[in-house]
């Protein structure tokens, strides 16, 4: 349901830098929405020096740019929660501080959202859909991740 781009500037995550962040993303938003993690995917793109800008300058300080797309529909409250817990979680995975991670999040209704081949429920109605998915999706989709 989720999906997070994680941008950086190329070399700036290791590996084992960029599992914890997947690992931290995925767990911050499974707790603070109640999904399932096998819903969260976390895709990381690398720029080249001189692709980014900020102030219609190049980029020079380490950054984390995260832009979260989420189902609409959470309170005011679940998405603070959401995007303070990803900061944190993404700072301290990068081992940059906060004032170098750029969190946004972007609602989109989920009527307008299918993945695993399903348009998606509302928030909350979660286990229902799921339930209601053919075996073999259950399955597929339960075996992400392990």
């Amino acid at each position: 349901m989720p999906t997070y781009t994680v941008s950086t500037s190329a070399g700036l995550l290791t590996v084992p830098q960029k599992q914890a962040i997947a690992t931290a993303i995925t767990r911050v938003h499974s707790e603070v929405t109640g999904a399932q993690a096998f819903f969260a995917q976390v895709m990381f793109v690398e720029t080249a020096p001189g692709d980014w800008f900020i102030g219609g300058a190049p980029m020079t300080e380490r950054q984390i740019f995260v832009q979260g797309q989420i189902r609409g529909g959470r309170t005011a409250a679940m998405k603070h929660a959401l995007i303070t817990g990803l900061c944190d979680a993404l700072a301290n995975a990068s081992r940059l501080p906060t004032s170098r991670v750029w969190c946004y999040l972007i609602e989109l209704p989920p009527s307008q959202m299918i993945e695993y081949g399903h348009v998606l429920p509302e928030p909350g109605g979660e286990a229902a859909w799921l339930a209601s998915l053919p075996e073999e999706d259950r399955v597929v989709m339960r075996a992400v991740g392990r």
